[in-house]
């Protein structure tokens, strides 16, 4: 009976890659990203997951990828035995480790050493058919079979009502998480922005880019200030709080884009009480119309 199953799985996966695309080109592949989770949601149509921090990639079956679409110098042995078949996840080291994780994959020489510490979480399966309770269980079978110790099926689960949910997201925050994410249980996959993928944390995040740098004041003189930001729609704002006196000293370059966190929108449109959170490295090279210093 195992020798069956294992055959069974083995021309499951043969007949995956019949059907799957093409491996993706050094551009970014097509990923899905999440809108905001909303009230009003009908949160039991949901799968839910907590949100990893960690930096996105997408393994094609050959290659591990940044969001952005760069190769993932990682160690050869890493990704040695996972599966020809194409994989959306988060590389991991754990909760509030976004710094470790971060310098980890970037590195050109990859270091082993650290390397041992990351888990890569699949929590899609890139042009898979059916809808996402199907690919649920295929990801836990693809990882089932590979046997590889850090390659990971998120956990997902399905809640009967909001309560349940705020529950869960408060134990998530309260053990140093970052949130939770909820994808449609009937949602073929998608690419692009969609409400199939919501993410729900106790405040708000996007992204901008630096185009100026407003001059510091007092202690911070001869450093930076604040960072000028542009919005995707062209609006500006100032991010000064959570830098920190090196990145002050030595502000991220114009053209990179950064990760900031929020209360909500004024009424011009603008981000209300941001915060720096990180610089979004995975998806650099952002072309900027107009880079400009605040005297």
């Amino acid at each position: 009976m195992a020798g069956l199953t294992r055959l069974l799985s083995a021309l499951w996966l043969a007949l995956w890659m019949l059907a799957s695309p093409p491996a993706w080109s050094d551009s970014a592949p097509p990923m899905l990203l999440a809108e905001v989770y909303a009230a009003d949601v009908d949160v039991t149509q949901y799968w839910v997951s907590e949100k990893f921090d960690g930096v996105r990639a997408q393994w094609d079956g050959h290659a591990l990828r940044f969001r952005g679409g760069g190769l993932v110098p990682a160690p050869a042995w890493f990704t040695a035995d996972f599966p020809p078949v194409p994989l959306d996840g988060e590389l991991w080291i754990g909760r509030s480790q976004f710094d470790a994780i971060s310098g980890t994959v970037r590195k050109t020489e990859p270091v082993d050493a650290e390397w041992r510490q990351v888990h890569y979480l699949v929590f899609e399966l890139p042009g898979a058919d059916g809808d996402f309770s199907a690919r649920v269980l295929r990801m836990r079978t693809i990882v089932a079979q590979a046997a590889v110790p850090w390659l990971q099926a998120v956990t997902q689960a399905r809640v009967a009502d909001r309560a349940t949910l705020m529950k869960q997201l408060d134990a998530v925050v309260r053990a140093g998480g970052e949130g939770l994410m909820l994808h449609r249980a009937d949602a073929p996959y998608l690419t692009g922005r969609s409400d199939v993928l919501l993410k729900l944390k106790p405040w708000l995040d996007t992204e901008a880019v630096v185009v100026g740098y407003v001059p510091g004041k007092g202690k911070y003189q001869g450093m930076a200030g604040a960072l000028l930001m542009e919005m995707p729609d062209g609006k500006r704002f100032h991010l000064g709080s959570g830098l920190s006196d090196s990145l002050r000293r030595q502000p991220p370059p114009l053209g990179t884009r950064i990760t900031y966190r929020y209360l909500q929108l004024t009424k011009k449109g603008v981000p209300r009480f941001p915060r720096y959170l990180r610089v979004r490295e995975d998806f650099q090279g952002i072309r900027v119309e107009e880079s400009s210093t605040v005297q």
